[in-house]
């Protein structure tokens, strides 16, 4: 296959299988903290807590362990029928325009990147439920304990995989060889072989649609239903084992926020790799396998460093006081952007060409302009991060305004002062993708905005895993809650999760700048596939000026409106049916109220509501995503197709960043008053919980965990799913202009 295939295979197989080492220890360590309590006498750690509290807290666990099952298992069978229908539609449609041998091909690629991925979120969600319980049972002991459980707990969900990710992908290249034997051999043979692998990146896109949104409007509706019905109907306490719809809301923190945010993730990368790979045989990288194999190597090598990077949080810090935790997480962003800037250079210098004469449409491209448009994207992404904390943290002002805006005007300055919040935290997100597109371009072409992509993308492990952080620990504070544990326990589970909410909303943006220069470096794929079409000094390009690409982007802008509409209402309808089985349930048995009388609501019917909800609710979204650009691309043709996704990615970066930091501040700033860090500026007296502006705080929070949980996340989704299948379905669609609608109509 070339030179330098053996250290490849070193790189790409070693690293990987240190990853799943490493998960699989990190794994056996949570094991340790046992929470069955017929196992008490049996316990490693074994701290004399309460049985009976240790009796409830397994109790929960079993309830949101059983729920989250359920849930992913229902939502895999109606998958399972999605993917035996599409890859009908792929065979029959690719071998009708292109070969029936590629359509195979790719068919193939499509069912191994839907099954990576569905693993991937089992696992993620598996990891997330069983450490829950056992976060809560360690912060019994210290906050330090309680940290490194959530933590290690969080790495195996990152490393899990991203490391599954690069071994099948890397399995799929050498199994594909088999078939394109002329690989690196003929350029025709090259370009067939890597367009095939992009059905792997579509079929991780795929299922990351059904878990993303299928996943948010699950765990939306059930957190909405329970703060309406329980917080602002009842008052009753967050978490409070009373309100029915608890359960459905712990199980909805690892369906959406770990399964779906993993798959989401997990199809960025895969999509991301697949984009450089087609970019790069377009190119004059096809000649040799180490020079095609470049972006595999970029997420390899970014497994290693973010495995050296961990250890700084386990090993190298204690945790032991509550503003440390936010810290260090932060820090390892930092810490392994600084390490994987030298090793992208490293990589650029042993596995590229000096000097490559045409690549991604640019001519005379160095191996360190390749570097310089990695770190480009790598870079971007730390300061994305560091900006979405900045607007979502109560450390900082913005979340302080919106905090005072419910003391001082109630709810509705609270939603003004919100949504002017997420607005501005666009602008230097948008700044910094339009520099990093811009160099990236200059200096390497297509190929240097696809390398730019992997370039955030490759420390995925540790953004995963800080992401992770989140959910476990609020569930871990929910368990300790409904278990009634003491009070320090709750506070350590509190300062847990108040750092691990301001992660979360730093995972959000770094998975929509990812989104951003994936669904990028997708388009300039296609672009690069369909480019003979575009006829403007021979170079690939799209002349917004003509009728159906201008038509195509007005149409593309609105599509991420269409979709947040489709998801917010699904979200409101799911959230009415289950704040009307929860007061139904106190209306037909009050005494479920009555604090400490061993009557517990009937928790398994709100999960079965969320559930169906939820795959009821994620079908016609899908269908709009997929739906659109086979239907614009076959009547309309390319051109107007690459309208329609410029047009979508420009407006859906700005609605997804906006949407997702303005719920992260509502939800902070309800924290920052109900913690009691709130003072009344004229009074200077603590505004307490339980207040005017705490209620206020609560349905800004309310109104915001659709936008930051489910239509902003998913808008990613949008963006990238149409560019991949845009790629992978791209030779088939007519190229004239107008489509088979022009064709008709004599265009």
């Amino acid at each position: 296959m070339g030179d330098g295939s053996v250290p490849i295979i070193v790189i790409c197989l070693i690293f990987p299988f240190l990853g799943l080492f490493f998960s699989l220890y990190y794994a056996w360590q949570t094991s340790q903290i046992e929470i069955d309590p017929k196992r008490q006498n049996s316990l490693v750690h074994n701290d004399g807590s309460n049985l009976t509290m240790l009796q409830k807290m397994h109790t929960i666990y079993q309830h949101i362990y059983r729920g989250a099952h359920a849930f992913l298992y229902a939502e895999y069978r109606y998958i399972g029928v999605f993917v035996i229908c599409f890859s009908v539609i792929i065979i029959v449609v690719l071998g009708l325009t292109d070969s029936w041998g590629n359509a195979l091909m790719t068919c193939i690629a499509f069912l191994v990147g839907c099954g990576t991925s569905v693993l991937a979120g089992l696992l993620g969600m598996k990891i997330g439920v069983y450490a829950n319980a056992r976060v809560a049972k360690a912060a019994q002991s210290s906050l330090e304990d309680a940290f490194e459980t959530s933590f290690k707990a969080a790495v195996v969900m990152g490393f899990v995989l991203c490391s599954m990710g690069i071994l099948n992908l890397f399995a799929l290249i050498y199994l594909f060889r088999l078939y394109y034997t002329d690989a690196f051999t003929k350029q025709d043979d090259t370009h067939a072989l890597f367009e095939a692998i992009a059905g792997y990146g579509l079929g991780g896109s795929c299922i990351g649609l059904f878990g993303r949104v299928g996943g948010g409007i699950y765990t939306k509706a059930a957190d909405v239903g329970a703060d309406l019905a329980g917080k602002v109907r009842e008052d009753l306490p967050e978490d409070d084992p009373r309100n029915p719809a608890v359960i459905a809301d712990n199980v909805g923190d690892n369906v959406g926020d770990i399964a779906g945010m993993g798959a989401d993730l997990f199809g960025s990368f895969a999509e991301g790799t697949c984009a450089a790979l087609v970019i790069g045989s377009q190119g004059d990288l096809w000649t040799k396998w180490e020079y095609c194999a470049y972006p595999i190597t970029i997420s390899a090598c970014g497994l290693f460093v973010c495995f050296i990077t961990s250890f700084f949080a386990t090993h190298f810090t204690t945790v032991d006081e509550n503003d440390k935790i936010e810290k260090t997480l932060k820090y390892q962003l930092l810490i392994s952007t600084i390490l994987m800037t030298p090793t992208l250079y490293l990589l650029s210098y042993c596995f590229l060409p000096n000097i490559t004469e045409n690549l991604g449409g640019t001519t005379n491209v160095h191996y360190w302009h390749v570097f310089l448009a990695g770190a480009s994207g790598l870079w971007s992404g730390l300061i994305i991060g560091v900006i979405t904390e900045y607007y979502t943290s109560a450390s900082y002002a913005p979340v302080r305004e919106v905090a005072q805006a419910c003391n001082e005007g109630g709810a509705a300055p609270n939603i003004i002062y919100g949504l002017a919040l997420g607005y501005l935290s666009v602008i230097i997100p948008g700044i910094c993708l339009a520099i990093t597109a811009y160099v990236a371009h200059v200096l390497a072409g297509f190929y240097g905005i696809a390398i730019a992509a992997l370039g955030i993308l490759s420390t995925l492990s540790i953004g995963l895993t800080i992401d992770a952080f989140g959910p476990i620990c609020d569930n871990a504070g929910g368990i300790a809650e409904m278990a009634g544990l003491p009070e320090y326990v709750r506070e350590r589970t509190d300062a847990l999760d108040a750092a691990g909410n301001t992660t979360a909303a730093i995972g959000k943006g770094f998975a929509i700048g990812s989104a951003a220069l994936v669904s990028l470096a997708l388009f300039s794929g296609f672009i690069t596939i369909t480019g003979d079409t575009f006829d403007v000094n021979g170079t690939p390009t799209v002349n917004i000026l003509k009728p159906f690409p201008f038509s195509g982007l007005l149409i593309g802008a609105m599509l991420p409106y269409w979709f947040t509409a489709m998801t917010m209402k699904s979200v409101g309808r799911a959230a009415n049916e289950m704040v009307a089985e929860v007061e139904r349930q106190w209306r037909e048995n009050p005494a479920i109220l009555i604090e400490n009388n061993g009557v517990e609501p009937n928790y398994d019917e709100c999960i079965k509501i969320s559930t169906e909800a939820s795959l009821r609710e994620m079908i016609p979204p899908g269908i709009l995503v997929m739906g659109t650009p086979l239907i614009v691309g076959f009547l309309f043709g390319v051109q107007a197709l690459a309208g329609l996704l410029a047009g979508a990615l420009v407006s859906g970066v700005q609605m997804a960043i906006s949407q997702s930091n303005t719920g992260g501040a509502w939800d902070n700033a309800k924290k920052y008053i109900s913690s009691g860090q709130l003072r009344d500026r004229r009074t200077g007296e603590v505004v307490q919980k339980g207040s005017e502006a705490h209620k206020a705080s609560i349905v800004g929070d309310t109104v915001g965990d659709p936008l930051k949980d489910t239509s902003g996340p998913s808008i990613n989704i949008l963006i990238k799913l149409m560019a991949i299948i845009s790629l992978v379905f791209g030779r088939g669609f007519p190229k004239n202009e107008g489509g088979y609608i022009g064709k008709i109509f004599g265009y």
